[in-house]
């Protein structure tokens, strides 16, 4: 909404103030010259409050007709007129009530005719101070809007993030709850005990995921608990071909991250480095604060690093370019996941997350966690 027609009392205030300046000009003016007088005076308030009123009347005129929308070329011949208008109007209403006046206080000489060429030059006056007056106008309109104009895009913008977060959100976790049931589905005639064990991890860790979602991001300590969930419900399948260990230091417990952002990682590990080995293999993840602030982890799965394919039409491998989109509108360039061969360890594929080190309120997340979470390594049984 304009900036004028939003505030009306700001108006009001410029309106009086502005035009009481210009009246006040006029009698100092005539002070100098040494014409000032109580009539001058009375001359210079009828000259101000007609002023006044006529430019409500326009400014009555421009809110109905919508003239602070439309484009500069369009608009000035339309100020052209109503300011020639206005400079007429005015003499007129002007002079007729200087003439009432002059002659309620006999001050209008006998014998003597009204000057009303010097109001030619009067009305030529109005003209110009009528464009500052536009000016001033119409400026602040146009600077309400583009300012306007410039919130509306950052709402806007800030939307389709939200939107955006929420799809990404929304292709993350059917990715792990169809893993989770297709692992179920396994057992169910295979083992049915084993089946409902894992039903039981599963709609446990589902309860977490439904929670989390919600949130933008969750403290490590919670995300380990969605991770340790999973990793029971890998081995009930795998048995003896998968082993595991945490290792996170105790200090990092209340950084922030995006939620599922782990579990993604480790079912990256287990279903690329993992289960197509026939010997399985061992995940390693450890989580520690470094020297400048930042969560770093890493996930180590055996196995030869191979870039994904693109994702195909059913949206197998969005997983992975999702967190890494997620973690950037969030926070930016400062976080980063990578993904490739480990430098030190022959065999080995990689995933490091970067993240700063934002803490969770007063700690209370992570002060739920048990302390031997620090380092836990567990296997198939």
């Amino acid at each position: 909404m304009p900036l004028l027609t939003a505030r009306p009392r700001l108006y009001w205030m410029l309106q009086i103030v502005s035009w009481a300046l210009y009246g006040l000009f006029g009698g100092v003016l005539a002070s100098i010259f040494g014409k000032f007088s109580p009539i001058i005076a009375g001359v210079e308030i009828i000259v101000a409050g007609t002023l006044l009123g006529l430019t409500h009347v326009l400014r009555l005129y421009v809110r109905r007709h919508g003239w602070a929308r439309l484009p500069l070329g369009a608009l000035l011949p339309r100020l052209l007129l109503a300011h020639a208008g206005i400079a007429v109007v005015s003499q007129v209403i002007i002079g007729a009530l200087v003439v009432g006046l002059l002659a309620a206080t006999h001050s209008l000489g006998a014998g003597k005719g009204f000057p009303w060429v010097q109001y030619i030059g009067y009305g030529l006056n109005v003209f110009f101070v009528m464009w500052m007056w536009s000016a001033l106008y119409f400026g602040l309109h146009y600077l309400d809007n583009y300012q306007q104009s410039e919130v509306d895009k950052w709402k806007l913008a800030a939307a389709v993030r939200e939107a955006e977060m929420r799809t990404l959100k929304a292709q993350i976790n059917p990715h792990f709850l169809f893993n989770g049931l297709n692992n179920i589905r396994a057992l169910v005639l295979e083992n049915p005990a084993r089946a409902r064990e894992m039903m039981t991890h599963l709609s446990d860790l589902l309860r977490y995921s439904l929670q989390l979602n919600s949130c933008e991001q969750v403290p490590l300590a919670r995300e380990l608990e969605i991770v340790e969930h999973y990793l029971v419900l890998e081995t009930l399948q795998l048995e003896e071909r998968l082993t595991y260990a945490l290792e996170v230091d105790p200090a990092a417990l209340e950084v922030l991250l995006p939620p599922m952002t782990l579990q993604l990682l480790v079912e990256n590990a287990i279903k690329h480095g993992i289960a197509p080995r026939p010997g399985g293999g061992h995940v390693h993840l450890s989580a520690r604060l470094d020297g400048a602030g930042h969560l770093l982890v890493a996930v180590r799965n055996p196995g030869r690093y191979q870039p994904a394919p693109e994702p195909g039409p059913d949206h197998t491998g969005v997983g992975l370019p999702n967190a890494q989109e997620r973690l950037q509108r969030l926070f930016g360039p400062a976080a980063g996941l990578r993904i490739g061969a480990d430098a030190h360890r022959a065999d080995t594929v990689l995933a490091e997350l970067r993240l700063p080190a934002l803490l969770a309120r007063g700690g209370a997340n992570a002060t739920e966690r048990p302390v031997e979470l620090a380092e836990t390594s567990r296997s198939g049984q």
